[in-house]
């Protein structure tokens, strides 16, 4: 009975890793979609105001919504895989460990 109870426990918490996954890769994908439309209405827009290409491309505007939007990407993205994507999980500190031991 007691095993039945863990392995379900366990399902229940992995069906909720890959749903906070695949939030987080439909928010980035939202992110670049939109992101990509509001940066040609805005080029677009600056041409029409008689801006240069270079001008218009150059312009903050452009890309503000990138830089933070891009900021609650990286939060969701720390808050779905954590430090560990980064490479500081419990197995990289085994191996410095390890590897500090061996010298």
């Amino acid at each position: 009975m007691e095993r039945d109870f863990t392995k379900e426990q366990n399902y229940i918490k992995a069906k909720k890793r890959v749903k906070a996954i695949k939030g987080f890769y439909v928010h980035l994908m939202v992110f670049v979609i939109v992101n990509i439309f509001i940066s040609g209405v805005v080029i677009f827009g600056l041409l029409q105001s008689d801006y240069s290409f270079y001008n218009a491309i150059t312009n903050f505007g452009v890309y503000s919504t990138w830089l933070f939007w891009g900021i609650g990407m990286f939060f969701h993205w720390m808050g779905v895989f954590g430090f560990k994507s980064i490479g500081f999980g419990k197995d990289w500190e085994e191996k410095k460990i390890k590897e500090f031991m061996e010298k």
